[in-house]
C-alpha cells in the first residue's frame, strides 16, 4: 500500500480471485438450485416476495410487474427481463410439473413459451402447491438474512414440506458445471421418501420401484429402457429419451402428444421440409388442428393404405423431434452449502434430514410459545385468585411491577401480562377458561416434548406429513413408461416410390430415364452427332452407377435423372470425372446384387453392387483398368456358384471357367481370366473382346460380324478349362469375335 492508501496487487492474482469470487457467486447465488428447497435465489425470492404481497392461492391476481418491482427493489437486483422470465416459467404447466406461479393473461403456448405478454398485462398469484414451500416460514424453521443493502430480511432457504427439488427439478449452467434435474412424480417421490424412512438401508434399485422414471409435464412416452435409469439413477448422471404419443384415427396418423419442451410447429416445419425435399413420398398431407379441446393434435396423411404406418413414424422420430433425448444430471447445492452430483438415494436422504431439522426446528419452536404462554397464563390466573388485591396495588402504587412481583412470586413477563390487562377485561377472566387453556396447552407442551425426545415418533409425523401432502397435491404419472422400437430413418430408397424404369445412356454421355421397361433405348431421339450407348433396367428408387473408361465408379438416384421425354443432361454436369476419361456402362440392382467387372487386358472379378456405390462427387476406383486397356461390359451374376464364365479374345480363343473360382473384391484389378500373350497385350494384336455369364443350363452365342454360332451345354465342355489358361479356338470364320451372349 502506498502513501495515497491505494494497495498494489499483481494482475494475475487479482484476475484469479475476482474470476474465483465470479464463479462462486454464480455457482451459489444463480444456477444451481438448493436440494432443500429445490429453487435457485431469484425463484424463492419471487415466491417469497408474492407472499408477503398476500398474493396467496385464494387472493385476486396482482399485476406481475407490481411483484418484479418488489424482488428487484427488495431482494434480487438484476434485470427485469430475466426476473420476469424466472417467473412465466414457474407460471407455465407445461414447463413447471407442478407450477408455483397462478398466471392470468398471456403466459405463453407450448407451441412458443416465449410468446408471454409484457409484465404490465399479465396478472399472477401463488398457486395452492406453493404453500408447500411458504406455509411453516414464520414458525423458526430457517434462518433470515439480510436482503443485498441490509434493510430487509429475506429467507434463506424455505422450509419445503416436500422435495421439490426432484418434483419441479431445474436446468442451470454455472461456471465450470451445469445442472439438468427432471422432474419427477410427487406420490412417487413421497413413497421412496416413506420407504426410506422405514428403512434407511434400501438401494437405488428398490427405490426406482417407486421412482420408475421421471414425469414430465407433457404426456410423451419415455422409451428409455429401465437398466439404463436405474444406472442413472446410481450415477446422477445420465439421459432420458422421449417419444410422441400417436395414433391411427380413419387412416390418418394423429399425434396427441409432444416430448417436453418441444413446439409443434417446430415438428409441422420439420417434416414439411422433407416433404418439399421429396423425402417423404408416402406422406399426402400434414396439418396442425391443435385447439383449446386438443392441445396437441397434428394430423398427418399418408399418401395411401399400403403405406406402412410403423415405419413411417420410426422415420420421423429418427428425424424429427417427435423423439428427444434429455440429458440428466443431477447437480445441486447441498446442505452443506458445496454443489456436487448426488445419486437418487443421496438426495432423498439429505432432503429427508433437512425436513427432520426443518419439523425439529418448527416444533421447539411451537414447543417455546406454548410454554412462554403457559407461563403468561399461570401469572393470570394467580390475579385473578388475587384480583382485589392486585387492583389495590395498583392504584395505590406509582410503580405497581415490583410489587407485584415480590406479593405474588411473579416473572417480570406475567406482571407485564397483569398490567397490560385493560380494566374491563378483568371480568371476563374466568377461572374456568384459563384452566382450560392450561390443560390444552399443558396436553400439547406434551405432546410436542414426547415429539422431540422420540426420534421414532418424530419419523412417524414426518412419514404422517408426506402422506397427506402427497394426498393432496398429488396426482397421477403423465409420462407413462414403454418399451418401443428403436427408432431409424429410412434410406433414401426407402423413401421414394418404386416404379419399373429404365436409365439410358448415349455415347456422348446424355442420362436419362424413361418409366417402364418395354421402351426400345436406341430408338430414343438423340441430339445430333450423338447415339445409344449403354441402357439399364431396375426401380425408380434404387441407385444407378456409371462406368467410366478409367474403371472409377459414379452413383445417383434413379429418380433424380431427368425424364427420357426430352434428350436428357450431361453426366459430367454432375460428377468430376477426368477430361480424357468418357461413361460407359450403366448398371441398376439391388446392394447385394452380384456383378463381373472386367477389362480388356483379360482380368477381372466379382463385385457387389452395393460396393460399387459411392456419394463422392469424384466418384470410386473402383475397377484397376491397366494403361491401353479398356473396361468392358460388367455382366450380371444370378448364381455364383452353378454359373460359367465365357472370356473370348480378339483372336478367337475362347476360355470357360467357373464363375466362382474369381475372387468377390470391392476394388481392384482382378484376377487373370483368360491368357493372353504378353507382347500380344503390349503390342495391340490381341485383347480380351468380351465376357458373359453362363447360367446353368445355358446356350452361349458367339457374334462373328453378321455371323453367329451358338455353342449349347455339352459342346461347351470342349471351351472348359482352368481360370488363367490360353482357351480354345474358336471354328474358322468365327474368331473374329464381336460378342458373346446368351442363346
Amino acid at each position: 500500500m502506498n502513501y495515497e492508501g491505494i494497495e498494489s496487487l499483481p494482475l494475475e492474482d487479482y484476475t484469479e480471485k475476482a474470476y474465483l469470487d465470479y464463479s462462486m457467486y454464480v455457482i451459489l447465488d444463480r444456477a444451481l438450485p438448493h436440494i432443500g428447497d429445490g429453487l435457485k435465489p431469484v425463484q424463492r425470492r419471487i415466491i417469497y416476495a408474492m407472499s408477503e404481497l398476500g398474493l396467496s392461492a385464494v387472493s385476486k391476481h396482482k399485476k406481475s410487474a407490481r411483484t418484479v418491482g418488489d424482488v428487484l427493489g427488495k431482494f434480487h437486483p438484476h434485470g427485469d427481463t430475466a426476473c420476469y422470465e424466472a417467473m412465466v416459467l414457474m407460471a407455465q404447466p407445461f414447463s413447471y410439473r407442478y407450477p408455483l406461479v397462478d398466471g392470468q393473461g398471456n403466459w405463453g403456448s407450448q407451441d412458443d413459451p416465449k410468446s408471454f405478454a409484457a409484465m404490465r398485462y399479465t396478472e399472477s398469484r401463488l398457486t395452492p402447491y406453493a404453500k408447500v414451500l411458504l406455509q411453516e416460514l414464520g414458525q423458526g424453521t430457517v434462518e433470515w438474512i439480510p436482503n443485498f443493502d441490509g434493510t430487509l430480511q429475506e429467507p434463506a432457504l424455505l422450509p419445503a414440506r416436500l422435495p421439490n427439488i426432484l418434483l419441479n427439478g431445474g436446468m442451470g449452467i454455472a461456471v465450470g458445471m451445469a445442472t439438468d434435474i427432471p422432474p419427477h412424480n410427487m406420490r412417487e417421490v413421497v413413497q421412496a421418501c416413506i420407504a426410506l424412512l422405514k428403512k434407511p438401508t434400501t438401494d437405488i434399485p428398490a427405490l426406482c420401484a417407486y421412482i420408475q422414471a421421471p414425469d414430465y409435464p407433457t404426456e410423451a412416452e419415455i422409451i428409455t429402457p429401465q437398466e439404463d435409469i436405474i444406472a442413472m439413477y446410481e450415477k446422477g448422471l445420465g439421459s432420458i429419451k422421449l417419444r410422441a404419443r400417436w395414433e391411427q384415427e380413419n387412416g390418418d396418423i394423429i399425434i396427441t402428444a409432444l416430448p417436453y419442451q418441444v413446439s409443434g410447429s417446430k415438428i409441422m416445419d420439420q417434416i414439411a421440409d422433407q416433404m418439399r425435399a421429396k423425402k417423404l413420398p408416402m406422406v399426402e398431407d400434414l396439418r396442425d388442428e391443435s385447439d383449446h379441446e386438443f392441445p396437441t393434435r397434428l394430423v398427418i396423411t399418408p399418401r395411401s393404405r399400403r403405406v406402412d404406418i410403423e415405419q413411417l413414424m420410426l422415420h420421423l422420430f429418427a428425424s424429427t423431434d417427435l423423439e428427444k433425448n434429455y440429458r440428466v444430471n443431477l447437480n445441486m447445492i447441498g446442505t452443506d452449502g458445496r454443489p456436487a452430483v448426488k445419486n437418487l438415494k443421496m438426495i432423498l436422504l439429505e432432503w429427508l434430514e433437512f425436513r427432520r431439522q426443518t419439523v425439529i426446528r418448527r416444533l421447539e419452536w411451537r414447543l417455546d410459545k406454548v410454554r412462554k404462554r403457559l407461563h403468561i397464563l399461570e401469572g393470570l390466573l394467580t390475579a385473578f385468585l388475587n384480583i382485589d388485591e392486585v387492583i389495590e396495588i395498583i392504584r395505590n402504587n406509582d410503580e405497581p411491577k415490583p410489587i407485584l412481583m415480590q406479593r405474588f412470586q411473579l416473572s417480570d413477563p406475567q406482571a407485564e401480562a397483569i398490567l397490560e390487562l385493560k380494566l374491563r377485561h378483568l371480568a371476563r377472566l374466568e377461572e374456568m377458561k384459563i384452566r382450560g387453556e392450561q390443560d390444552e396447552l399443558a396436553q400439547e407442551r406434551d405432546e410436542l416434548e414426547a415429539l422431540l425426545d422420540s426420534p421414532r415418533k418424530l419419523t412417524t409425523l414426518i412419514r404422517k406429513e408426506l402422506e397427506a401432502d402427497a394426498q393432496h397435491y398429488g396426482d397421477a404419472r403423465r409420462s407413462p413408461l414403454a418399451t418401443r422400437e428403436a427408432a431409424r430413418a429410412l434410406d433414401e430408397t426407402a423413401l421414394l416410390p418404386s416404379e419399373p424404369v429404365t436409365v439410358v445412356l448415349s455415347k456422348r454421355g446424355w442420362i436419362r430415364v424413361a418409366k417402364g421397361h418395354e421402351i426400345d433405348p436406341a430408338s430414343l431421339n438423340y441430339k445430333q452427332g450423338d447415339a445409344y450407348l449403354s441402357s439399364a433396367r431396375g426401380r425408380s428408387n434404387q441407385q444407378v452407377v456409371l462406368l467410366n473408361s478409367t474403371g472409377r465408379t459414379y452413383s445417383l438416384i434413379a429418380h433424380s435423372l431427368p425424364s427420357a421425354r426430352g434428350q436428357g443432361e450431361p453426366v459430367t454436369g454432375r460428377f468430376s470425372s477426368p477430361a480424357e476419361a468418357v461413361f460407359s456402362h450403366v448398371l441398376m440392382g439391388k446392394a447385394d446384387q452380384l456383378y463381373l467387372l472386367s477389362s480388356s487386358f483379360g482380368y477381372g472379378f466379382i463385385c457387389q453392387f452395393a460396393g460399387m456405390q459411392t456419394r463422392a462427387r469424384a466418384g470410386k476406383a473402383t475397377l484397376t483398368v491397366p494403361k491401353g486397356a479398356q473396361p468392358l461390359a460388367p455382366c450380371q451374376v444370378d448364381d455364383l456358384e452353378n454359373s460359367q464364365l465365357a472370356a473370348v479374345t480378339s483372336a478367337g480363343h475362347l476360355l470357360i471357367i467357373p464363375v466362382a473360382d474369381l475372387p468377390r473384391l470391392s476394388r481392384g484389378k482382378g484376377n487373370k481370366v483368360i491368357n493372353i500373350p504378353a507382347a500380344a497385350l503390349k503390342s495391340g494384336k490381341e485383347w480380351m473382346v468380351s465376357v458373359t455369364v453362363i447360367p446353368q443350363g445355358g446356350q452361349l452365342v458367339v457374334h462373328a460380324g453378321k455371323r453367329h454360332k451358338t455353342i449349347h451345354p455339352d459342346e461347351q465342355k470342349t471351351y472348359q478349362g482352368e481360370r488363367g489358361r490360353r482357351g480354345k479356338l474358336l471354328p474358322q470364320g468365327y474368331r473374329n469375335v464381336t460378342r458373346l451372349a446368351i442363346g
